[in-house]
């Protein structure tokens, strides 16, 4: 049997719309291998002659096998066969930035959320800006939807722009783009300013105040503005530190890690040290999970709910709805200080 026989052999369905019987019979000749991985199906020109349905109504089919990541279309060339996974609703590209903790996290979240039959490829681009462009030239026009943690930078936006702004769901990191696209970012200097405000009687138990920001690019640099600004504005003593050296925790100080890279340090020597978390030395940390909630009687964090934000981007993958949200930081006070 034949592309064009199996098509035909279902416009006895009745609850078969046009666009349905097009779509279905070319899933079952995936299924019986009538078709496979490399085959074009024929022209639209070619299946308006060939089974005289509309024009409109063979793009929609055609368009539809692209999201569930079945078929690609190669500019004047045609369309072709790229999958024979036939059981996927809707095939996702998910880029990040890497896969730490509060990433692994969201992505279990969004993978649960999406179930069995959305298919997601992750890609990591570790704030490389080549990575990131050859990742995004690589699957465009490949997947239904892309979600994207993008470099918070506006030349990468034009790359961004060649993705439909209906399949592009902008995570994580905010970056500014057409009207039209959607995104569920984070905030980092006016949030972190309000959540250090609220904890402003804790923070003046300490001499002075000390930020760590590895030489990291992907740190978010707006958390910067927003402890400097804070500093100034109510008469800390305080400071921006690159590097952390073994053993020269003091007593009296209050620590700020953007990331984990020298936090386990820092608690390592206060053990070594016998220093008392929350009241010889403090401790806060951006980004919560569940070791923070733990150790040392509990680390204060600041943070965002990547699990709320991996929820809402399942929505938006399955709904399709224009979505434009910052998420807020959260604050979860604990001993550290």
């Amino acid at each position: 049997m034949s592309l064009l026989d199996k098509i035909k052999s279902l416009g006895d369905i009745n609850t078969l719309s046009k666009h349905e019987q097009l779509v279905q019979g070319i899933i079952e000749s995936i299924d019986a291998e009538i078709l496979v991985v490399g085959d074009q199906l024929p022209s639209i020109n070619q299946m308006v002659a060939d089974v005289g349905f509309a024009r409109k109504t063979i793009v929609k089919a055609y368009e539809e096998l692209k999201h569930r990541g079945l078929v690609e279309s190669k500019r004047l060339k045609g369309y072709y066969i790229i999958s024979q996974e036939t059981k996927v609703t809707l095939k996702v590209a998910l880029l990040m930035f890497s896969f730490k903790r509060f990433q692994e996290e969201f992505y279990n979240t969004f993978r649960k959320e999406l179930g069995k039959r959305y298919q997601i490829d992750v890609f990591f681009h570790h704030h490389n800006p080549v990575v990131f462009e050859t990742i995004v030239n690589n699957v465009i026009g490949k997947y239904g939807m892309y979600v994207i943690a993008p470099i918070p930078d506006e030349s990468i936006r034009p790359l961004l722009c060649r993705i439909d702004s209906k399949k592009l769901l902008i995570v994580d990191r905010y970056l500014p783009m057409p009207s039209d696209y959607s995104f569920i970012a984070q905030e980092f200097e006016n949030s972190t300013y309000a959540k250090l405000l609220e904890l402003l009687p804790l923070i003046r138990k300490y001499k002075e105040f000390i930020l760590y920001l590895p030489h990291a690019k992907d740190h978010p640099i707006d958390t910067v503005k927003g402890f400097e600004r804070f500093i100034a504005d109510h008469n800390i003593t305080g400071k921006v530190k690159v590097n952390y050296k073994d053993g020269t925790v003091k007593k009296g100080r209050l620590y700020f890690f953007i990331n984990d890279m020298y936090l386990w340090e820092v608690l390592r020597d206060c053990r070594n040290y016998e220093y008392v978390v929350g009241k010889d030395v403090g401790i806060l940390s951006h980004n919560d999970h569940l070791v923070k909630e733990i150790v040392f009687g509990g680390i204060t964090t600041i943070s965002c709910d990547f699990k709320d934000m991996a929820r809402k981007a399942a929505k938006y993958v399955k709904n399709y709805e224009l979505t434009q949200e910052i998420v807020p930081l959260s604050l979860m006070k604990r001993n550290s200080l």
